[in-house]
């Protein structure tokens, strides 16, 4: 039971890490209005997909893993920009569906549930400790 909490505060630590690593890219990303090949292909927002790791012996919630990374279907931002390379007929520039806000809000919310699980791991480390000296 003790080593179940290692593993489920452990497998979230890595999935926030990978979420995190998501959010930098996308805040990377923010302007990139071409693909790797050049072509006036906006960046895509990406998010991480999670799901619940569930124990085979007992069903119970055993920690949580990262599913998929996958494109956000939100709509690409048009921005009137007649001067810029990649703009339309009509002035518009096609720019990726990325929050600067919305990504610094989920690396919040990301920052605080890594901490959460480290304190989880010291809580539990603390409390092994203090058997062993019984």
């Amino acid at each position: 039971m003790d080593v179940d909490i290692l593993n489920t505060a452990g497998s979230a630590l890595i999935s926030e890490r990978l979420r995190m690593d998501v959010i930098a890219s996308n805040l990377a990303n923010a302007n990139t209005t071409h693909d790797v090949d050049g072509k006036n292909n906006p960046y895509k927002r990406k998010v991480v997909q999670f799901q619940e790791l569930l124990d085979e012996r007992t069903g119970l919630s055993a920690g949580v893993a990262a599913r998929t990374v996958e494109d956000d279907s939100s709509p690409l931002q048009m921005v009137f920009d007649p001067g810029h390379p990649d703009a339309d007929e009509q002035g518009y520039v096609k720019y990726p569906n990325v929050s600067v806000e919305r990504e610094m809000v989920d690396m919040v919310t990301a920052k605080a549930a890594y901490e959460a699980n480290v304190q989880t791991i010291q809580v539990f480390k603390s409390m092994f400790n203090a058997s062993l000296e019984l």
